[in-house]
């Protein structure tokens, strides 16, 4: 007999194994269809996700030259009108153009414009609920105290005596 059959202790083996590689690719499709899901519920709650600063930009300065370009204003009067929005649509493309390659070329620098200024924001955050929380609960703040100040002046009141020598 030239063709040999694999022991049945193998063939058990071989089984197993490729019922763990099918669990194995069940779990990841049915965890990538779960993760879809999900996301397409948040898409319908939400709206689409923002996308990253430079592209966020560059949807504000579109945004802000449709604006500009369609504006009609009474102060241009009858005759200069045409005219002034065409100066008006030339600036408007000209700010684009020097805009639109400092966006390409740059993208990850508006990321982290962007992470600095929600820094920048949580910090001041930070400070104004201190300090309105101090208001509210009638505390002072411990660098306004006197009290471990040696000298306080003779004289009664809030002012104090200053030693110019």
């Amino acid at each position: 007999m030239s063709e040999e059959l694999p022991p049945s202790d193998s063939a058990g083996r071989e089984a197993v194994d490729e019922v763990r590689a099918t669990d194995a690719d069940a779990w990841a499709t049915a965890c990538a269809e779960d993760l879809a899901a999900e996301k397409a519920r948040r898409r319908a709650d939400y709206g689409p996700p923002p996308g990253s600063a430079a592209e966020e930009l560059r949807k504000f300065v579109d945004t802000v030259a449709d604006r500009l370009s369609g504006l009609q204003s009474p102060l241009f009067g009858a005759v200069a009108g045409p005219a002034a929005q065409q100066v008006v649509k030339q600036v408007v493309q000209q700010a684009k153009a020097a805009v639109e390659p400092v966006i390409e070329r740059n993208p990850d620098v508006f990321d982290h414009l962007a992470a600095a200024g929600n820094e920048l924001l949580a910090a001041y955050r930070s400070a104004v609920e201190a300090q309105e929380r101090r208001w509210t609960t009638g505390g002072s703040d411990p660098r306004d105290l006197d009290e471990g100040r040696p000298d306080k002046g003779d004289e009664p009141g809030p002012g104090e005596r200053i030693d110019l020598d």
